[in-house]
């Protein structure tokens, strides 16, 4: 963590080491949408009810890309494009997006939805504590060369999404799934991260930049700009 100058990204590795939550903003020209981020290994109850209720978007685990392949997590996306269920492959894969579908992407980083199969509904916060922590747990055995099988604890479809980040990270998409993940590689923690978007419950939109910086100074959250963790992840690469 020496190497790593910006004190914004400075903080933000700490309070992870920590495993404390941070606010990760990504870019006014993305989605410019802030976000609660946490070490999935990390996550309690009542970061569920803080991300659900401070939050209001979906709670989801970025995981890293070589994690992901390991244990078999496709792009949702690649699903529905060769799916053939019933012969209604052609209407499924129609949905798929297209060039251009997303204004500030050119895809999605939807991989699989899961509970653990330990959960009850799965929707509870601590049922959704349990999916999210073990996934961490399995990433984190993925990255250690250990045998997985998903299949082994948990259920499709269930309540948790997981995002598979970018073959190439932030030089191939710069979304919250591989700043999240970056910043993980940068703090030297299990690269499986629980994220969700802040909403603004007065506008119908993403809580605006100046509001989440108010809420982290509130409540003692560290804030950080994708530009920054872009900028000290090549930096540490070189």
């Amino acid at each position: 963590m020496n190497n790593i100058k910006t004190e914004s990204v400075q903080q933000a590795v700490r309070s992870l080491q920590k495993n404390e939550m941070i606010l990760l903003f990504d870019a006014e020209d993305r989605e410019g949408e802030t976000d609660f981020v946490i070490p999935a290994t990390s996550v309690t109850p009542d970061h569920i009810y803080k991300m659900r209720k401070d939050g209001g978007g979906l709670i989801c685990v970025a995981i890293h890309p070589t994690a992901a392949k390991r244990l078999g997590l496709p792009y949702f996306s690649d699903v529905l494009q060769h799916s053939d269920l019933n012969g209604s492959g052609q209407i499924l894969r129609r949905l798929v997006e297209k060039d251009g579908d997303i204004p500030y992407d050119s895809r999605s980083s939807f991989s699989l939805w899961v509970n653990h199969r330990d959960t009850f509904t799965g929707i509870g916060d601590r049922d959704r504590t349990l999916t999210i922590s073990r996934i961490g747990t399995f990433v984190n055995d993925a990255l250690s060369g250990n045998d997985v099988d998903l299949s082994s604890e948990f259920r499709s479809p269930g309540h948790v999404s997981l995002l598979r980040a970018a073959s190439g990270l932030v030089d191939e998409r710069t979304g919250q799934t591989e700043l999240s993940v970056v910043l993980a590689q940068l703090a030297s923690i299990t690269p499986a991260m629980a994220i969700c978007e802040m909403l603004d419950g007065h506008t119908g939109l993403a809580l605006s930049k100046q509001d989440a910086i108010k809420y982290g100074r509130k409540n003692d959250l560290v804030f950080v700009e994708g530009k920054d963790v872009i900028e000290e992840f090549k930096r540490s690469l070189i």
